[in-house]
């Protein structure tokens, strides 16, 4: 089922495009990461989904629907960017607030403050949480009657290490149930293991959208690929400069090569050819580096333009 759908999406603040022509979609159980600079136009189209602005031109669906129609709203969740509770409320009482605000089951209110690592800190009010606690208070609420469509604006911002790795499962849990979501993040690193989609935008057009490895193949950034030899590498190292090859020497056993894919296939039969037979790990192009190529190229056309 299509959970989303964009159709020649603009949004317009007298002589500014906020938002143009925007073509996008989003299916059941699908992760989309939406990224940009600020100012891109990644929060302006998340309250098109969410209903809180209406598109100047062009169609938004949302589960088929509106997304002004309050059965459809019932359905999506949200945590904005910059998370503000009542600070006098205690976590309980701001979950039981929010529940009552979307007829949520109130029966939720205790499992979602165990799910997301506030348990004990439930009865505690909220003047007194970390901008991380706060974080995962807001994601809670987001969670809140079970939504079949989450989007989350920097989810990350606040949370240690172990938080975004537990926030990234319960992604993947979501995904699993069915749930569809937006991620929009400027903490690229590692991102791609969570993501079915990226997304990226810049003034307020969508550059470039497709799974990872179709972005890869439309770029053609370099691989980097590990060699863990079984001899000295500094040796290998001076073959592969003879062959014209530039590698980096990461310690006595392991050289780092960075190559183009169209590449790939001479630098392992020259491997193989000279007998430098070895354990090979080829790291992929991650979404910082096709982020940058896809910002810069879109700076370079809008200087020669």
């Amino acid at each position: 089922m299509t959970m989303v759908e964009l159709t020649q999406v603009s949004v317009t603040y007298g002589a500014l495009k906020a938002v143009k022509d925007m073509n996008l979609h989003l299916a059941a159980g699908e992760v989309l990461g939406l990224f940009g600079h600020n100012g891109a136009g990644k929060t302006t189209t998340m309250k098109l989904i969410l209903g809180l602005l209406r598109a100047s031109s062009g169609r938004v669906c949302v589960l088929g629907q509106s997304p002004q129609q309050a059965d459809i709203r019932a359905q999506l969740g949200y945590l904005p960017e910059n998370v503000a509770f009542y600070p006098q409320l205690t976590g309980r009482e701001t979950l039981d607030h929010f529940a009552r605000l979307k007829s949520a089951n109130a029966a939720q209110v205790a499992a979602l403050l165990e799910q997301v690592g506030l348990r004990q800190a439930a009865d505690r009010r909220v003047k007194t949480y970390s901008k991380g606690m706060r974080q995962r208070l807001g994601l809670a609420q987001a969670l809140l009657g079970t939504p079949r469509l989450l989007l989350l604006d920097e989810p990350t911002v606040g949370l240690d290490p172990i938080a975004t790795q537990d926030l990234y499962q319960l992604i993947q849990n979501l995904r699993a149930q069915g749930t569809a979501v937006i991620l929009c993040s400027h903490v690229l690193a590692g991102v791609e293991h969570f993501i079915d989609r990226a997304a990226i935008m810049a003034e307020g057009q969508l550059r470039v959208v497709g799974t990872l490895p179709e972005l890869r193949a439309q770029v053609d950034l370099p691989s980097q690929i590990r060699i863990s030899a079984h001899h000295a590498a500094q040796q290998w190292q001076q073959q592969l400069r003879e062959a014209g090859y530039t590698s980096k020497l990461l310690n006595q056993h392991s050289l780092l090569i960075d190559v183009h894919h169209s590449e790939r296939q001479d630098l392992f039969g020259l491997l193989a050819a000279r007998g430098m037979t070895a354990d090979i790990e080829i790291r992929q192009p991650g979404m910082e580096a096709l982020y940058r190529h896809f910002m810069q190229n879109t700076a370079s056309k809008g200087d020669e333009a």
